[in-house]
């Protein structure tokens, strides 16, 4: 018996020692043991060492010097970068006109019959409405222009994603060459390179597409490689045994079996076109966004509503239309096909409108069915401020839980961050990033921080990281469990979608003021703003993953006599792992793209230096801002996403 419990130790060692990520930990420790003296004997400050700084501000005040003074005489300028410009403006001059040309009913009857050939009667009714809304809130104009900009935007993103995503599908070291370049366009704040596209192309039109283009088409890159990449290979090799070439394999195999991704990529392009709006009104876009910003420049809520209604029923329509037609790819052999002669019917009657209006010069839509909602809005949020602020009994008013998650959440967490010093920071993010992925990943992690230091900007960007990390807590803990409600119920799912829509499509300008209105200015504001724009996304992801899980599993645990909770605990969460750590990663990349306008409302740090950068004409200051935001979201991608990576190279 003492012979056997003697052995015991020596067979549960090698067990316990053989788990990959006991190992890590050992030998992290021992690093840690080694480094740490070291470290602390050499720089025994938690600052970032200036010595370890590099100061950019003086090419990059030449770079803006140089463009400015050769933005008229440069052969760059003159016979590229400017017939680049002469064409967006033209294409979009060309669509605005054939809008108003079209006239309130023709558009209003075209965009009907679009839905109705893509999706029937009911979605043609729900666009033909929501066009006519925009009408009703005195916006026809406004919205044109801002389709019209959507439009030729819309159409340079998925052309220059779907090129990016053919290079990245069928090259794989075209693919690993590009991932970088798709997450600094996807993480880098409008606001940074807002200024480098305004010196280059200057305020108006051009610079607004282009800074759409930026940050629209690396969805469409991404789904156009993910698509061909994931094509199925017995049809592949079926196609190749027939003698077709490369090119003949790519447009009858590769491409029509990645109809639905390269459609999804079109549906997400023409979401994240739309929720530049607002940001590009900033350099003279028009259209609603300019009406949104105006507005909230004189805090005028209601108006600055009247104008996002419109840009939200834009997007939940083309959201609407473009998905319907993605679930209609490879189903038509099984819907029965319209008879030629309504489709005729239909295109004659949208003619007749536009031809009608224009006879009857009725092209612009009436003054008298105007709707104004501004005054009963602004009411609205007078009474919110007045009672809720501050008069709300026994708990306290929202200024008072802004000020607890300020003092009890915020304060503490950046004080603490910026308190270690600057080379724990380093180790604490290597430790996580290795724990669950490779060194590799640990390796980007840690250059991604360090290169923050380098740049100079090290203790604002722990304050941001701070308001990030808090802000994601608040995300995923709101996110999870109300997604999780959402896959338990239908009912609950439904009445929740059109919520989540308002939420995601709304641009976050028009709720700041609401916000500081109920939260005051400062950091909690930016972290309430920050969770409004991501929550949408943390929660439709976790609803899809848990509802996906094989119901075979959760019959044989009911079967078992397994309750609610129990299949929830045991079978759905752990199945629906890979979704939830995306739920994780989507709902950090999303709060740091509200950085920005959390600068704007107090949030300070980062985001302030970012807007302030663009406001005076500060390249330096903005970049280098923009260039610590896309470290930050680096590292936290690395350290959220690597599981997901390796299990998928295990599998």
């Amino acid at each position: 018996m003492a012979t056997i419990s003697a052995s015991a130790p020596r067979i549960a060692l090698p067990g316990v020692l053989g788990h990959q990520a006991v190992r890590k930990l050992l030998l992290l420790a021992l690093a840690a043991a080694v480094l740490v003296p070291l470290a602390n004997a050499r720089w025994a400050g938690g600052d970032w060492p200036a010595a370890l700084t590099v100061d950019v501000s003086e090419p990059l005040t030449r770079t803006s010097d140089w463009i400015i003074d050769n933005r008229d005489s440069h052969p760059l300028f003159l016979y590229f970068l400017g017939h680049i410009s002469n064409g967006v403006v033209l294409s979009v001059r060309a669509v605005y006109l054939v809008l108003l040309a079209w006239g309130w009913a023709g558009v209003t009857a075209f965009a009907g019959l679009v839905a109705w050939r893509v999706a029937g009667p009911r979605l043609a009714l729900g666009t033909a409405a929501a066009f006519l809304a925009c009408g009703l809130l005195g916006m026809w104009v406004p919205t044109m222009q801002t389709l019209a900009l959507m439009v030729v935007a819309v159409l340079a993103s998925v052309v220059v994603g779907a090129l990016l995503g053919l290079a990245a599908g069928l090259s794989g070291r075209m693919d690993r060459a590009l991932r970088p370049v798709l997450d600094t366009m996807q993480v880098l704040p409008a606001f940074a390179y807002l200024l480098p596209v305004v010196l280059v192309f200057g305020i108006g039109v051009p610079a607004a597409v282009l800074a759409t283009v930026v940050y629209a088409a690396p969805p469409m890159a991404r789904l156009t490689a993910l698509g061909l990449r994931g094509a199925d290979k017995g049809v592949l090799e079926a196609v190749a045994s027939l003698g077709a070439t490369a090119r003949q394999r790519l447009l009858t195999a590769r491409i029509p079996l990645a109809r639905k991704e390269l459609l999804l990529g079109v549906n997400q392009t023409i979401m994240m076109a739309l929720s530049m709006a607002v940001i590009a009104s900033v350099i003279g876009a028009g259209g609603l966004g300019d009406r949104v910003y105006q507005a909230l420049a004189s805090v005028d809520v209601g108006a600055a509503l009247a104008a996002g209604i419109p840009i939200v029923l834009l997007a939940v329509v083309l959201d609407r239309v473009t998905g319907a037609a993605g679930e209609r790819l490879g189903q038509s052999a099984d819907t029965p096909a319209r008879r030629p002669y309504e489709l005729v019917v239909a295109v004659a009657a949208v003619v007749a409108l536009a031809v009608a209006g224009r006879l009857t010069d009725r092209l612009d839509w009436p003054e008298a069915w105007t709707l104004t909602i501004a005054d009963p809005v602004n009411r609205a949020v007078d009474w919110m401020t007045a009672h809720l602020y501050s008069g709300v009994p026994y708990v306290g008013g929202t200024a008072d839980w802004a000020g607890r998650f300020t003092t009890w959440v915020l304060d503490p967490l950046r004080d603490g961050l910026q308190w270690l010093p600057w080379w724990s920071v380093l180790l604490v993010v290597a430790a996580l990033a290795w724990l669950i992925g490779t060194w590799r990943t640990a390796l980007t992690a840690v250059l991604s921080m360090a290169a923050i230091g380098v740049l100079g900007v090290w203790e604002p960007s722990l304050d941001t990281l701070s308001q990030v990390l808090a802000a994601v807590a608040v995300t995923l803990v709101l996110g999870f469990v109300t997604g999780v409600a959402a896959a338990r119920s239908d009912r609950f799912e439904r009445a929740l979608r059109p919520v989540l829509d308002v939420f995601q499509t709304m641009p976050q300008f028009v709720y700041l003021i609401p916000v500081v209105a109920l939260f005051g200015v400062g950091r909690a504001p930016a972290v309430a703003a920050a969770v409004v724009y991501a929550l949408p996304a943390v929660v439709r992801i976790t609803a899809q993953g848990l509802r996906q899980v094989d119901p075979a599993a959760l019959e044989s645990a009911r079967s078992l006599g397994a309750t609610s909770g129990q299949q929830l605990r045991q079978i759905q969460l752990p199945l629906a792992r890979r979704s939830l750590l995306l739920a994780v990663n989507q709902g950090v990349v999303l709060v740091l793209a509200v950085v920005i306008i959390g600068g704007l409302v107090g949030g300070g740090a980062l985001g302030y230096d970012a807007v302030f950068g663009l406001a005076q004409g500060d390249l330096a200051t903005g970049l280098v801002a923009g260039a610590a935001i896309v470290c930050l979201g680096l590292m936290l991608d690395r350290v959220t996403q690597p599981t997901e990576r390796r299990a998928k190279k295990g599998a």
